[in-house]
Parts: C-alpha cells; structure tokens; sequence
C-alpha cells in the first residue's frame, strides 16, 4: 500500500511508475476522490472544534447560572453535521483505499523499461550448459524410465498439476529441502520457520497477492482461508501489525513449506512434467530490514541464491526483470533460470525481489531505531531458495549419462544416503 500523503503529493511520479509497470488505472477519479477526502477531513475536524468550544461555554454558563439555551441548540445543530459528514468520509476513505489496494509499488529507478519477459535483461551467468555425445531426454522420459516419478498415479490422487514423487524421486525432494535448508542456516545465518500451510486473507493483503491475484489461488470453503501460494506470505506476515524494537533488524528467515496455484498451465503449454504444477515445492527466503539498507540486502539476497545453484552444479543466468514484467509488490526483481539440457531452454527457479516498504505498509510491519522512538516502516525482501520443480527438471536433463543413469552433484550426496547416482531400480 502507498502512503497517500505522497501520492498526493507525487502524482506525475506515481502516472510514470504505474506506465513503467505497464498497468492502467483511473487516477483522475482516485485523486479527485482523494482530493474531497482530503477537504471533507479538515471540515470534520473544523465542525468538532466548533462543537468543543460550544461545550466548554455550556459548562461555563452552566457554573454561572446563565442560560445555555441557544448553544445547546446550536452544538445539536453542529453534531448533526458532524454526524452526516462522518458518514460521508467513511464513504470517501472506503472508496480511497479500495483504489489504493489495487495499486502496484513503484519500480526502481535502476529497472528497465519494457511490458514483457522479452524485455528483460541478462546480468550474469554462471557455468556452462552441457553438451552430450547422445541425444538428451526430456525429463518426464528420464523420471519414468527411473521411477522416480509416477505420472498415471498422481492424477488419481488429486487431478493434474499434483505430482506423486516415488522411491529415489521422493528421496531426491527431501535431500534437496534439507541441503537448501542447511546451507541457509549455517552458511548465511537465516533463523529456520515451520509456517502454517494456510493463510488469512489479511496475510494475502500483506503480502500484495489480493486482490489482484485471488482467481489464482486455492481458498478454503466457508473460511477465511487460502492455501498458501507461496511460503513469502506465512513468513512475511509473522510480523503483521507488529512493532520490532531496536536491534530486530536486520532479520533472516528461512522456510520450507508446499505452496499451492490453480493456474498451472498457460492455455495448453508445458502440459507434460513438472514445469507447471499446482502444487510444488520450494525453500523460501525472507529478510526484514532497514529501509534504507534494502537494495543491500538485495544484492545479499542474490548472492544466497547463486551459492545455491552453484552447490547443485547448476549452469544458471540472472535477469534483472523490465517494469512491466515484475511482480505486483516488487520494486525489483532478479530472475534466476537454470538451463535444462533435455529440452534445451531456461526455466526460472527463483525470484529476488525488493518490496521497499510497500509490503511492510500493507501489512503494518514497523521498527523503532531506538528506545522511544517513532515507529518507522521496515523493508522486505525475498526470493525463492530455491523452488523445487524446475530444479529437479534440471537435475536430472543436465545429469543425464549415456548408460539411462542420472550422474547427482556432489553436494547432494550425502544426503542421498551416499548415492551420487540414479540408476533403475527393480
């Protein structure tokens, strides 16, 4: 949420960073709105001081023996209005807000212009994508020919786009979980959360996923709950309509949690695998932080996703998103896809975003910098570290050997049980 005190002060900023962001909205009626919001308010507040003065005179009369009559009158005739303006600036500020919600953060000056993923821009690299004497599979052939995944099992259980992992399949999730888990814990210093798997839609709010995004999510009937989309939302929002104290910041958080979407395909693309699902996996990062230090704790953040990928032996590149390609709450945004040999292409497998203080605002997520002072508006961030799916798409196209085997990165070894590769089992 935008502080509206700056977009009333900001408005041709506010028209040029929603363009950037490629959406369209009827600013004209929010700022007139705004604008009588605004002038209602002060005529409130100039009707109750009116009404307060007349109340103190009554008193004062009152202790004299003097009559009253006429400002009795008067003040019931100034509570009346009071009352009928109130009613008319709840109406106004409901009308405010509801606007507000639908309004997206502003871009980073450092983002680049462009409406799609084709605008994006490359920024690094790491590894080289590799090269076989054979002709590479995709992945769903490599996973059934090792059982890893059952593709006619799965659909029984819960439809499509929910995968059912099997022996060394299922095996390979967890070890993936656990290695991510550790490597955050002990290497870069996260604090390990277990969230709930479902979430109140005040949490959604938070986060920036409603309104905007509700027709893509699981709710609960006759509750007020939604199956988490994403662990970003249960782990940010721990910290709703809260007050850190001096010191909290900054704060690392690190979870695994199943994240649920309804839209799993794009009008009959990637129909086959594990490229679209609706339900997947991942280990989530999340950092709180100074306002100001937040672009860098971004480029931290970065870094915590590139050690991941680079412990898993994965050829990768970092897209720094165009405006019109980024989320709804994000300021900024890196993109990390890592190549998957079988099929030849990038598949993302992790979002770095910087939220400023647009998800704290939403969310009422403060700090004091010191004993007794003002509360002041935290930032968030967070990236996917990393999700699950694609990774495992990429494991086992890059893995891939002559013999049908799947050759695992060293890292994950020990966490196999010692097995560093899959092989077909009886």
């Amino acid at each position: 949420m935008h502080d509206l005190r700056y977009l009333r002060s900001h408005r041709a900023e506010a028209e040029a960073a929603f363009a950037r962001k490629n959406v369209q909205l009827d600013l004209d009626t929010f700022y007139q709105i705004e604008e009588e919001r605004v002038a209602l308010l002060g005529a409130v507040e100039e009707l109750k001081r009116q009404r307060n003065e007349a109340s103190e005179e009554i008193g004062r009369r009152k202790r004299q023996g003097l009559d009253a009559a006429d400002l009795l009158a008067a003040m019931r005739g100034v509570s009346d209005q009071v009352k009928e303006q109130e009613a008319r600036l709840e109406h106004l500020e409901s009308r405010v807000t509801e606007m507000a919600r639908w309004m997206p953060n502003f871009p980073h000056q450092s983002v680049p212009a462009g409406t799609g993923s084709d605008d994006n821009v490359q920024v690094a690299a790491w590894g080289e994508p590799p090269r076989f004497d054979f002709a590479p599979q995709p992945h769903w052939e490599i996973a059934e020919r090792l059982r890893l995944i059952d593709f006619t099992r799965g659909p029984k259980l819960a439809g499509s786009g929910f995968p059912l992992f099997w022996g060394r399949g299922a095996q390979l999730v967890r070890a993936l979980v656990q290695l991510m888990l550790d490597l955050h814990t002990t290497r870069h210093g996260y604090t390990l959360v277990h969230p709930p798997i479902a979430v109140l839609s005040d949490c959604l709010e938070g986060t920036g996923q409603l309104p905007k995004l509700a027709d893509d999510m699981y709710r609960l009937e006759g509750e007020d709950l939604w199956l988490n989309p994403t662990a970003e939302v249960p782990v940010t929002n721990i910290f709703r309509d809260e007050i850190l104290e001096p010191g909290a910041l900054p704060l690392k958080l690190t979870a695994y949690c199943p994240s649920f979407r309804r839209e799993a395909g794009a009008y009959g693309k990637d129909t086959r695998g594990i490229v679209r699902l609706h339900q997947f996996d991942k280990v989530e990062l999340v950092r709180f932080c100074l306002p100001e230090r937040s672009y860098d704790e971004h480029e931290a953040l970065r870094r915590d996703v590139e050690d991941v990928l680079q412990a898993l032996e994965m050829p990768y590149r970092v897209m720094l998103l165009c405006g019109g390609d980024l989320s709804f709450a994000a300021a900024k945004c890196y993109d990390f896809e890592a190549y998957a040999a079988g099929e030849g292409r990038w598949l993302e497998v992790s979002s770095c975003s910087n939220f400023e203080q647009f998800q704290a605002r939403r969310a009422g997520i403060r700090f004091r910098r010191e004993a007794g002072a003002k509360p002041e508006v935290a930032g968030t961030l967070n990236a996917s570290g990393i999700a699950l799916p694609r990774t495992v798409i990429a494991l086992l196209e890059n893995g891939q050997q002559a013999d049908g085997s799947v050759r695992l990165p060293q890292a994950l070894v020990p966490y196999m049980g010692g097995v560093g590769v899959l092989r077909p089992e009886n």
